[in-house]
C-alpha cells in the first residue's frame, strides 16, 4: 500500500501551518473541484483562508467590500503564502426596510449569519478566515460565528458614511424619519422633505452616527479582531485600504501561530466593549449582541453587568443622537475609538491588557491621541458621571427594561403619565400622524418582542415621529420592541418579559397611571400584584403571522433579557 502524504484523524502540520483533519483521499477530492477552477497543484498545497463577506448591492454599509480591496486583501494573503477564497453571506440592513414587515428579519438575520459564518467555515474546511461586515446585525453576527468555528479570524468593517447636508445643517438617514413627520405636520413643504431624503446619505458605509453599527465595529476592534482605528475611518478611504491589507496579513500570522478567538477573548475582553459603549453613549442594542456572543464562548454579560457598568464609567463622547450636530467626521478627527480608549485608560476605567490579534488595549491606547476634547472629553471632566445606558426595573418589566439616557433630555429624565396602548408599532405611529397622542402620554407599544412581533423591530420609525412633532421631551415610550442606534427622545424598550409570554406590559391600560425614574432605575405603573392577576385571567396573547426563518426564530428564541439569541442554550 503506498504511504499517503496526508493521513491523519487530528490536526497536521504542511509546510509549516495548521491545517484541518484531511486525509489523502478527502484532500485530493477537494483539490479536484480547486483544479477545476482554474487553481493550481502547487496553489492547492496553500492554507485556504475564506473571505467571508457580506458585499452586495443593495445596502451602503456592505458596498465598500467590493472586487478592488477583495483583491488587495487575496494578493497580501498570497504573498504571505496563503490562497484566499471569497465567500458571501447575508449583508442586511434595518434602514432598508424601516417601518415595514421586513423589518422583523433583521434581529433573526443575525443569528442566521451567525449560522452562516459556521458553515461555509466547516463545509469548507478553511484554515483562517477575514470576516467582513459593517452592519448592525451582521457584524455581531458573524463574530457569533466565528466564536463557534475558533479558527485563525480576523475582521475588516467597512468604515463611516460620509455625513450628508442640505441647507447647511447635518443630516443622517435618521432625519430622513424626522423630516416626514414634520411634512404630515405641515411644518415643512414636500420639496424640502424630498432634498433631504436625497443628501441624506451621500457615500457607503455605516451611517455616520453612534448607533448600531457603529457600536458593533467598535466592538470588533475591541475586542481584537480588527485593525487599529478600523472602527472609526471613513469608508473606502486609503486608510481603510491599507487596515484591510494589515488584516489579510495578520491572519495569516494568526494561521502560522494557530492564533484563535478562543486564545484572545475573555471576560475581561467582553467588559471592556461595555466599558466603551457607556463611555460613548453606544446603541442599546449593544444589550442584544454582547450577552448573545458572550454566550457563543461560556461567558456571561447580563444586563446587570451593563447596569453595574454604566454607574462606574462616565459618558466621554456624545455624537448624533446624543449630540445635535457631532457625527463620526467630527469624531474621527478628534481621535476615535483609540482616543477614547487612551481617556479610559488613563482614568483606570478599562482593561489594558486585554489582548487581540493587533495587540493590547494599552498598546492601542499608546499608538492614540485626542485631538479635540470638546469631541472627546478626559474620564476627570466627563459630560456625564455615568454611562449612556440604564437598566430600569419594576412591576413593567420584572426582568429589565432599557432605556439610552444620554440621548434624553435632562427634564425627561423623570416622567409619569398616563397609558396609551398599541399592539404594534403602526396603529401608535398612524396614530400620532392623527394627532391622537398628546404631550404627557405615556404611550406603550408592546407585541413587536422577539417571539410576539416576531423578531423585534425597532420602534424608530414612532421615536422619529416624535421628534418630529416636537414632543421629544413631552412623552415617553415604553415597547418590548428595540431601538435604532440612532434613537433620541425618552424612549423605553426590550421590556422583558415580553407581551407575547404574559409580561405585565401586556395588561397595562389605557388611563394607567406610569411612573418613569432613570436615576433611580425605575419604571412602574399604578396596577397592584392583584389587579394584575386578575386582568390576566381573561388575556390571550395577540398572534402575528409568522412563517419560514420567522416561526423558526419565533419557537426557538429567548427574551430580549437573554439576548434574543436561538443560540443561548
Amino acid at each position: 500500500m503506498p504511504e499517503a502524504d496526508v493521513l491523519c484523524l487530528g490536526q497536521i502540520e504542511r509546510n509549516g501551518y495548521m491545517i484541518r483533519e484531511w486525509n489523502e483521499e478527502s484532500l485530493d477530492h477537494r483539490n479536484a473541484l480547486l483544479y477545476a477552477m482554474g487553481i493550481s497543484e502547487k496553489d492547492a498545497k496553500r492554507p485556504v483562508i475564506g473571505l467571508v463577506n457580506s458585499w452586495n448591492e443593495m445596502n451602503p454599509g456592505h458596498f465598500p467590500f467590493d472586487k478592488t480591496v477583495i483583491q488587495e486583501m487575496k494578493d497580501e494573503i498570497y504573498k504571505a503564502g496563503g490562497y484566499a477564497l471569497e465567500l458571501p453571506v447575508s449583508g442586511i440592513c434595518d434602514g432598508i426596510c424601516s417601518n415595514t414587515p421586513g423589518d422583523r428579519y433583521t434581529l433573526p438575520a443575525r443569528d442566521l449569519v451567525s449560522s452562516e459564518v459556521e458553515m461555509v467555515a466547516e463545509l469548507n474546511m478553511l484554515e483562517g478566515m477575514v470576516i467582513m461586515a459593517t452592519c448592525d446585525k451582521v457584524v455581531p453576527g458573524m463574530l457569533m460565528g466565528a466564536f463557534r468555528v475558533n479558527i485563525p479570524t480576523t475582521m475588516l468593517t467597512g468604515g463611516y458614511m460620509a455625513a450628508g447636508s442640505y441647507q447647511g445643517k447635518m443630516l443622517t438617514l435618521t432625519h430622513t424619519k424626522q423630516a416626514y413627520a414634520s411634512y404630515m405636520e405641515g411644518n415643512m413643504d414636500r420639496d424640502d422633505y424630498k432634498s433631504i431624503v436625497r443628501y441624506a446619505c451621500p457615500t457607503p458605509g455605516a451611517c455616520p452616527f453612534m448607533g448600531t453599527a457603529n457600536t458593533m465595529c467598535a466592538m470588533a476592534e475591541i475586542l481584537g479582531f480588527s485593525p487599529h482605528g478600523n472602527a472609526s475611518v471613513k469608508s473606502q478611504s486609503v486608510k481603510w485600504h491599507q487596515m484591510a491589507r494589515e488584516a489579510a496579513k495578520k491572519v495569516m500570522e494568526a494561521v502560522k501561530k494557530e492564533k484563535r478567538p478562543s486564545d484572545f477573548v475573555t471576560q475581561k475582553s467582553l467588559e471592556n466593549v461595555v466599558r466603551y459603549m457607556m463611555a460613548t453613549g453606544g446603541s442599546t442594542n449593544s444589550l442584544l449582541h454582547i450577552p448573545a456572543l458572550a454566550r457563543q464562548m461560556n461567558f456571561s454579560i447580563t444586563p446587570e453587568t451593563f447596569d453595574e457598568i454604566s454607574r462606574q464609567v462616565p459618558l466621554i463622547s456624545t455624537i448624533y443622537p446624543n449630540h445635535p450636530t457631532y457625527t463620526m467626521e467630527e469624531f474621527d478627527r478628534a481621535g476615535g475609538l483609540g482616543a477614547v480608549i487612551k481617556e479610559l485608560i488613563q482614568g483606570n476605567k478599562i482593561y489594558g491588557d486585554a489582548d487581540g490579534m493587533f495587540g493590547t488595549i494599552a498598546e492601542k491606547a499608546a499608538l492614540a491621541e485626542n485631538r479635540n476634547r470638546d469631541v472627546i472629553h478626559s474620564v476627570d471632566s466627563p459630560i456625564s458621571q455615568q454611562g449612556g445606558i440604564a437598566v430600569l426595573h419594576g412591576n413593567i418589566g420584572t426582568l429589565s427594561a432599557i432605556v439610552k439616557f444620554s440621548a434624553v433630555a435632562q427634564k425627561a429624565i423623570t416622567f409619569d403619565g398616563p397609558a396609551k396602548c398599541y399592539d404594534s408599532q403602526d396603529e401608535a405611529w398612524n396614530a400620532i400622524l392623527k394627532d391622537e397622542i398628546k404631550a404627557g402620554d405615556v404611550v406603550i407599544i408592546r407585541y413587536e418582542g422577539p417571539k410576539g412581533s416576531p423578531g423585534m423591530p425597532h420602534m424608530e420609525t414612532f421615536m422619529a415621529a416624535v421628534l418630529g412633532k416636537g414632543l421629544g421631551e413631552k412623552l415617553a415610550l415604553v415597547s418590548d420592541g428595540r431601538f435604532s442606534g440612532a434613537t433620541g427622545g425618552l424612549a423605553i424598550g426590550h421590556v422583558s418579559p415580553e407581551a407575547y409570554e404574559g409580561g405585565n406590559i401586556a395588561l397595562i391600560k389605557d388611563g394607567d397611571m406610569v411612573h418613569i425614574d432613570i436615576p433611580s432605575r425605575k419604571l412602574t405603573v399604578d396596577v397592584s400584584d392583584e389587579e394584575f392577576e386578575n386582568r390576566k385571567m381573561n388575556w390571550k396573547p395577540v398572534e402575528k403571522p409568522a412563517l419560514g426563518w420567522l416561526k423558526l426564530y419565533k419557537n426557538n428564541c429567548t427574551s430580549a433579557h437573554r439576548g434574543a439569541t436561538i443560540y443561548w442554550d
